[in-house]
């Protein structure tokens, strides 16, 4: 039998997967990756600058799922030069992870960091998530701090009974002062909307089940608990909350970088530097993809076609198949990129000794920087010079 194709659109975490699962699992498929870019990994790739990685997105290594994690450890092992083994636990169930498998490259691992995520706001730092102890009050001043607290008993009390906005359900969850002093404009600043044009369910997805009453259970929690600690995946705890996580040595391109050269030693292939534009369709299935190559169009027969592009190019690639009031709710999609700017600094002066954050959300409406990333915090080998603070704005 000859050989099916499987063309795959994007060469970011999603499309090198399928790829390494199809060769993996011997499906006798063939996949063919075809990137825009001439980057592997997407948002996820690794940008190096004089010796310096930068991760643009702020990747940490999570899941609550063991089948993810466990991928992830398949291609990147944990640090051998760490604890022998790691105890995560799991909702019900511990899981012991060894670091006595065979490393073939010691370079090539995961290392376990720990979380640090702060709010700077009034020109000072505040814990995140939101903690309202004797800090957060003497930091806000003792008038701010009652009314933020009345507000959200208030909610507590008399809910908004329907959300239609993400200013709804921030509302839902914060009460009114404390989501208009900690998260209307930093939201509108990342996404360059009012929280009343973005929908409740993007808050549900983002931010799941946080609030203040859980973040203050948390804290009592991790009081009592030394256990929580120890814990990677910490299956029962929201992503907000997680205070560990997975980082590889060199970045999270160096996931999908090791990823993309293990699909290419099984025989797949990635073409970069290629943008598909049009799809063939015959009997309500694509036959064949058009992509442009070097200014020249050339076509791939595919027996299956995995499409991680933007919805609004996936979808005019379709033509004409497609009906029409569709073809316009497409085309209308809005997307909102963002630039990082890396600064290699000498020296950073600051109130306290040691920067220790992983990144920091910027408050500040005066500014239209949203999030500080300090890299030598994500992995000290992203670093050229330990002498060095090397920020991602």
């Amino acid at each position: 039998m000859s050989e099916k194709i499987a063309v795959i659109i994007g060469a970011g975490p999603a499309g090198l997967t399928a790829a390494y699962e199809l060769l993996k699992k011997n499906t006798g498929i063939k996949p063919i990756i075809f990137e825009q870019s001439n980057d592997i990994g997407g948002i996820s790739k690794t940008v190096q600058y004089k010796g310096n990685r930068m991760d643009i997105g702020g990747h940490r290594f999570f899941s609550k799922s063991d089948v993810v994690m466990q991928w992830w450890l398949n291609i990147l092992p944990l640090d051998p030069t760490a604890d022998t083994e790691f105890t995560i636990n799991y909702q019900g169930k511990e899981t012991k992870v060894s670091n006595t498998k065979t490393i073939v490259d010691a370079e090539k691992v995961m290392l376990v960091r720990n979380r640090l995520s702060r709010i700077f706001y009034l020109k000072k730092f505040f814990s995140y998530p939101i903690k309202m102890n004797l800090q957060t009050i003497k930091q806000l001043g003792l008038w701010k701090a009652i009314n933020i607290l009345l507000s959200y008993l208030k909610t507590k009390i008399v809910p908004k009974r329907v959300e239609h906005s993400l200013e709804d359900f921030f509302i839902n969850r914060f009460g009114k002062k404390l989501y208009l002093t900690f998260f209307k404009d930093y939201t509108e600043k990342v996404w360059g909307k009012s929280c009343n044009e973005i929908s409740a369910e993007w808050g549900a997805q983002r931010i799941k089940e946080l609030s203040i009453s859980k973040a203050i259970a948390h804290a009592i929690k991790s009081k009592f608990s030394a256990k929580s600690k120890a814990d990677i995946s910490q299956k029962n705890m929201d992503t907000s909350l997680i205070e560990r996580f997975l980082y590889p040595k060199y970045g999270p391109g160096q996931m999908w970088e090791t990823v993309a050269n293990l699909i290419l030693a099984m025989g797949g292939e990635i073409h970069m530097n290629c943008t598909v534009k049009h799809f063939e369709i015959e009997n309500k299935k694509i036959t064949t993809c058009s992509f442009l190559q070097n200014n020249t169009t050339q076509t791939i027969k595919a027996d299956y076609v995995f499409s991680t592009m933007p919805v609004k190019y996936l979808i005019k690639g379709l033509g004409d198949v497609v009906p029409k009031n569709i073809q316009h709710i497409a085309n209308g999609l809005e997307y909102r990129d963002f630039i990082t700017v890396g600064i290699l600094l000498k020296k950073l002066s600051l109130p306290e000794k040691k920067l220790e954050d992983n990144w920091i959300y910027v408050q500040e409406k005066e500014v239209k920087v949203g999030r500080i990333q300090v890299f030598n915090n994500w992995s000290p080998h992203l670093i050229k010079d330990e002498n060095t603070v090397w920020l991602g704005l």
